[in-house]
């Protein structure tokens, strides 16, 4: 599946938003991509509230706004809040016409959208119909040239993100100590079992949605500078393509910190594109040794070079983080949804914790992008933590808003306290994983035998230690 992106040019996109009020757009539905039907064009666009389509000829952008949703109940739609626009570069303004009075806005069939005066994908083909004066008024030369074939066809859902909760949906301090506080929790961090040296997680993620950046970033707040360890990208396929295991330094030469990072490819859409699921359940179960070059034609086999058969508990994965870009919630599509699914229904199995890290929070919401203290205030970002709470079935408290660094050459306060906020978790997630290892017979797992005069210095339990 090649990576969807916009046709709108910056200008073309702001002079929509001018039309549409402070709204954030996600791309639903590309038609050179997912097909010039009725019926492709249903299969994105239902069901999904207030829509927008942009429609493309040999020099026109125009389209129609609808507040209401395509369910395609074959009737006729009354909506006062719709209109038709053209966007033209010579023009300050875009065209703006509202509905005829007393007249439905479009009728909501199976056949393209049809807004009477503008009827988009007419006979399943890239072409509109014109019939000004049906539902909206309009000059045909001023709306699209009276160029009815068209080069491309966007449907995007716009979302309000002009709201701010008069209290912020999660507690954070924001300041200096708090920081500093954070840093060294997790710079002391000690597992529970003392034989293990550090906590590893695992992030998993659609290509793009920025794993490798979130290591970079995590390492640029403890070593004081902007840094680029991971190699980052946005590429349409993954960047990463080996299996690698970062440690994060205290300072520039500073002792490691008792935290792995793990990075690998990038989930894709197709069976035979990203990571492979058989991959991803071995490095959980520690047998992927780093820098394995992952094969695009098969998983790892048990016998292959780079296969870790000696596994200890240090080898295991102790948590997985998942990581989604915010802006691209909506455009998860089903086939995304379901490798989600499956990785976290084999992790479950495996007794892993997961947490869900919502990247790019500043570039989904203004209001965030102003002031990222904003982040717990915004309603958008809450909406969108809960839709992919519901949609992946991961529990509202796991799921954390982050911002990676980007295009800063400084580091930020705020920027480090929800990054490190979101280290924490891992760590307290870590431990939960580690406090459920335990040989057959009922011992935690150790690379050592525990000797009692060291009892009163461990976190095992009296019951495990006396079926020793």
């Amino acid at each position: 599946m090649p990576l969807i992106t916009s046709s709108l040019t910056k200008d073309q996109q702001e002079k929509l938003c001018s039309l549409l009020g402070h709204v954030r757009l996600h791309l639903l539905y590309k038609a050179s991509v997912h097909g010039f039907t009725a019926a492709d064009f249903h299969s994105y666009c239902d069901k999904q509230g207030p829509t927008v389509i942009v429609a493309y000829n040999a020099g026109f952008v125009f389209g129609a706004y609808t507040s209401k949703d395509y369910i395609q109940c074959g009737q006729g739609i009354n909506d006062e809040k719709a209109f038709l626009y053209s966007i033209r570069a010579r023009d300050e303004k875009p065209l703006r016409v509202a509905g005829i009075p007393g007249q439905c806005a479009f009728t909501d069939g199976a056949t393209g959208p049809d807004y009477g005066a503008l009827v988009f994908l007419h006979d399943n083909k890239p072409e509109i119909q014109s019939n000004p004066g049906t539902g909206f008024n309009f000059e045909a030369a001023q709306m699209h040239g009276d160029n009815l074939a068209l080069t491309e066809l966007e449907v995007y859902r716009a979302e309000g993100v002009g709201d701010l909760l008069d209290k912020p949906w999660r507690k954070i301090q924001w300041t200096a100590e708090r920081r500093q506080q954070l840093a060294k929790v997790i710079q002391n961090y000690k597992p529970d079992i003392r034989t293990v040296p550090h906590a590893r997680v695992l992030l998993v993620g659609p290509v793009g949605a920025g794993k490798s950046s979130f290591f970079n970033s995590i390492n640029s707040a403890f070593r004081g500078n902007i840094t680029s360890q991971a190699i980052a990208g946005t590429a349409g396929k993954s960047v990463t393509t080996q299996f690698r295991t970062y440690r994060v330094k205290a300072g520039k030469g500073g002792n490691a910190l008792p935290l792995i990072l793990c990075d690998t490819m990038g989930l894709e859409e197709n069976t035979d594109a990203g990571v492979d699921m058989d991959d991803l359940i071995n490095i959980c179960k520690g047998h992927i040794k780093d820098r394995y070059q992952f094969s695009p034609s098969a998983p790892l086999l048990e016998n292959g070079p780079g296969f870790n058969k000696d596994v200890t508990v240090n080898d295991k994965i102790h948590c997985v983080v998942y990581v989604v870009d915010t802006g691209k919630v909506s455009l998860l599509t089903q086939k995304m949804l379901d490798k989600f699914t499956a990785i976290r229904k084999k992790t479950n199995q495996l007794g892993i914790p997961q947490i869900l890290l919502m990247t790019k929070v500043d570039e989904a919401c203004p209001l965030v992008a102003k002031d990222l203290k904003n982040v717990y205030h915004s309603v958008y970002i809450q909406q969108k933590a809960r839709e992919l709470s519901e949609s992946l079935g991961i529990p509202l408290y796991c799921v954390l808003p982050v911002k990676n660094y980007s295009n800063e050459l400084d580091l930020d306060q705020d920027t480090d306290i929800l990054l490190f906020s979101a280290v924490e978790q891992m760590l307290n997630y870590a431990d939960n994983f580690l406090e459920n290892q335990e040989f057959d017979d009922g011992s935690y797992r150790s690379l050592e035998p525990l000797r009692p005069t060291f009892q009163e210095d461990t976190k095992v339990s009296s019951r495990n230690l006396n079926s020793n």
